[in-house]
C-alpha cells in the first residue's frame, strides 16, 4: 500500500510533464501549459500532504504526535528557506539589471546600486535563519 501511495506523485508528475510538452509541441499557448504545470503541482503537493495524515489518524499516541510535530516543523522550515528564496531571487532579477545600467550611465552609482542588490539576497538569508531557528527548536 505504501509503494502505491509513494509512486502516485512521482506518476502524476511525470505525466503532467509529458502531457505540457505534447501540448506546447501542438502549438498550444506556453501560458496554458504553464497553468497546467501548476494545478498539476497543487494536486500533488495535497495527495503527499494529506495521505500521510490520513494514516496516521487512527493511532493518536505520544509518539505519533511527537513525529507529526516535527514534520510539520520541518515542513515549516522547508517553506520559510523556499519562498524567501524566491523573493530574494525575484528582487535580485529586478534589481541587478538596474544596478547594471545605473553603473554603466554614471560609475559613481556602483556603491548605491550594490546596496539594493544586496537588500534582495538579504531576504533569502533571512528566510534561511528562520529555518535555522526551526530546525533548532526540534532537535
Amino acid at each position: 500500500m505504501e509503494f502505491v501511495l509513494l509512486s502516485i506523485p512521482v506518476i502524476f508528475g511525470i505525466t503532467s510533464v509529458c502531457l505540457a510538452n505534447r501540448a506546447v509541441a501542438k502549438g498550444c499557448k506556453r501560458k496554458k501549459a504553464l497553468y497546467t504545470q501548476i494545478a498539476s503541482f497543487c494536486a500533488v503537493f495535497l495527495v503527499c500532504f494529506l495521505c500521510p495524515m490520513v494514516a496516521s489518524a487512527a493511532e493518536v499516541t505520544e509518539a505519533a504526535a511527537s513525529s507529526s510535530a516535527m514534520g510539520i516543523g520541518l515542513i515549516g522550515a522547508g517553506i520559510a528557506t523556499g519562498l524567501s528564496c524566491i523573493g530574494g531571487g525575484i528582487a535580485v532579477g529586478y534589481a541587478a539589471p538596474a544596478a547594471i545600467g545605473a553603473t554603466s550611465e554614471d560609475p559613481k552609482n556602483f556603491g548605491k546600486s550594490l546596496i539594493f542588490v544586496a537588500l534582495g539576497e538579504g531576504v533569502a538569508l533571512y528566510g534561511m535563519l528562520v529555518s535555522i531557528l526551526i530546525l533548532s527548536k526540534l532537535g
